[in-house]
């Protein structure tokens, strides 16, 4: 990337069940993600966000620059 920013993707196949989940929780939580007037329950914030994961749109990334994992928009890293 252009901006500086290096990242690793990582293939959600790769994480246990419970790294995986917690890397979607902490997203759901750290993004306050806007989802319209409609009111959803954490799992089913969970499973639009994995189902993002597994078809591509978004991508389970470590940050070498803050040594952390965070779920980005594939465009995000082009």
């Amino acid at each position: 990337m252009s901006d500086g920013f290096q990242y690793t993707s990582i293939l959600y196949s790769q994480l246990s069940q419970e790294a995986l989940d917690g890397v979607i929780e902490d997203f759901i939580n750290r993004e306050g993600t806007d989802y319209g007037l409609q009111e959803y329950t954490l799992e089913q914030k969970r499973q639009q966000v994995l189902a993002k994961i597994k078809a591509g749109v978004a991508v389970i990334v470590f940050d070498h620059d803050s040594q952390s994992v965070s779920i980005l928009h594939k465009d995000q890293l082009s």
